[in-house]
């Protein structure tokens, strides 16, 4: 069914209308998915609202359409998309045509006199092109994940590192938040995404009290930023709950016997041919010695693995060495976690993998000079390892295979119940305001005196 004035590109579910007609709705809490992090994280949320009865639409925006990205995953959580924007292009075409198509969906169900509630999620493209729409139809949304801002170790800190490494004064260094600076632009474009989307934000759900402390400093009123952990930890929980029915190592048996993970696929990583192949090399190397390790590879991986003409080498490695596995990217999230609970460390440049490991208790190595996650090194379970050569990365991943005890002793901070906090939390609101956006007359509260004189323009 397609409706008139809506783009004839966007594809409906029946359901969709359905919902949006009835005229006893009076919001319609709407989950934004676009790329597998997305699935992953918005997935607790969609049944936390089912649980609860809610009214709720799934929208897809086409990002990640193919089964090992997106379609494996829907079928795993249970999620059917009401409707799918079917995005195509450039990176800059496909900001537009969300804005566009969502900012159109968005005001076919006001005009129903329904209020829409979007639900975006972390650093994304969607998150920042999804939240413009809402906003440019004074709807404000609820930021799943809010509060990512990158920090990087001060120079001095990877000075040492590189010129005379020491585990336990790299270790400790890493835990202080003095040690700290913020200000990246990396990951790109993400960090751009999560501050672009801020202002149109009506519930901040911030994972952690750092977080907090990120918007609270940019200004953000606090009474809309609250930390709730994040779904991530009812997402991998789902999974691990799962893990038993997973025939991932029938598929590769080799993985029982412990395994470092690799996973490259940030933009700065993949832009620079010294950061690739000081990655690269440095996998390669714990390849040779023998180590049993996994390399996820995904579509930009795959893409930087051809442009610096490093396929023969790949090819030579996995027909030589039946302790590396080569492998694009799973489509059962479940999979990824039954694996991953015989991981010895997880060496990646992914910000969910800094999260899932911590909530797992598996070491983690951050493959970037920086991380968007830096509690996850600040409480001791993650360590950076800057692609200054492939000789750091190299000391940094041993060092936390060796001291792997010490750093699964990290405190679990990504919080209970996130997604149950977090719909809560967003109802409450709903429930004694009506609304997530508002105008400064109503949070200061004159619109509640007996003088103030009620009505609004559409436009």
């Amino acid at each position: 069914m397609q409706k008139e004035n809506l783009p004839s590109e966007i594809t409906f579910r029946d359901e969709f209308f359905e919902k949006a007609d009835n005229s006893d709705l009076k919001f319609l809490h709407m989950i934004v998915i676009a790329s597998k992090p997305d699935i992953i994280k918005q997935a607790p949320l969609i049944m936390e609202l089912k649980k609860r009865k809610e009214h709720f639409a799934v929208a897809h925006t086409g990002q990640h359409y193919d089964w090992n990205y997106s379609g494996g995953l829907e079928e795993e959580f249970g999620i059917i998309p009401d409707f799918n924007l079917n995005i195509k292009g450039t990176t800059y075409q496909k900001t537009a045509q969300i804005i566009e198509r969502l900012g159109a969906v968005i005001e076919y169900i006001q005009k129903r006199g329904k209020i829409v509630v979007p639900y975006v999620h972390g650093d994304t493209s969607t998150c920042m092109a999804a939240s413009n729409a809402a906003y440019a139809n004074a709807a404000a949304c609820v930021h799943v994940e809010a509060g990512l801002r990158t920090m990087t170790p001060k120079k001095e800190i990877f000075d040492a590192l590189a010129s005379n490494f020491n585990f336990e004064a790299y270790y400790q260094a890493l835990q202080e938040e003095k040690n700290w600076e913020r200000g990246s632009i990396e990951p790109y474009p993400e960090q751009f995404n999560t501050r672009a989307a801020g202002p149109a934000i009506g519930f901040h759900a911030a994972p952690t009290k750092l977080n907090r402390k990120h918007l609270k400093a940019e200004g953000y009123y606090t009474d809309r930023v609250f930390v709730t952990g994040n779904s991530v930890v009812d997402a991998t929980k789902f999974a691990m709950d799962r893990a038993g029915d997973s025939k991932i190592f029938e598929k590769y048996p080799i993985l029982k016997d412990g395994f470092i993970r690799f996973c490259v696929h940030r933009r700065e990583n993949l832009n620079s041919r010294h950061r690739f192949l000081s990655i690269f090399e440095a996998m390669e190397e714990l390849i040779k010695a023998g180590k049993n390790i996994l390399l996820i590879s995904l579509n930009g991986t795959e893409q930087a693995i051809d442009f610096y003409g490093l396929r023969g080498r790949i090819k030579e490695l996995t027909e030589k060495y039946p302790n590396f596995i080569y492998s694009l990217v799973w489509p059962f999230y479940t999979d990824v976690i039954a694996a991953m609970e015989k991981a010895t460390v997880c060496a990646t440049d992914s910000g969910s993998m800094q999260e899932e490991m911590n909530y797992m208790g598996i070491p983690c190595v951050t493959l970037r000079f920086n991380s968007d996650r830096p509690e996850s090194a600040m409480c001791g379970g993650n360590l950076i390892a800057p692609p200054i050569n492939k000789d750091v990365v190299l000391s940094v991943v041993r060092a936390a295979e060796q001291n792997a005890d010490k750093l699964k002793q990290a405190p679990k901070i990504y919080g209970k119940n996130p997604s149950r906090k977090i719909i809560k939390g967003v109802i409450d609101i709903l429930e004694k305001e009506g609304k997530l956006f508002r105008w400064e007359h109503e949070r200061l509260g004159y619109d509640k005196l007996p003088s103030w004189q009620k009505g609004e323009m559409k436009w």
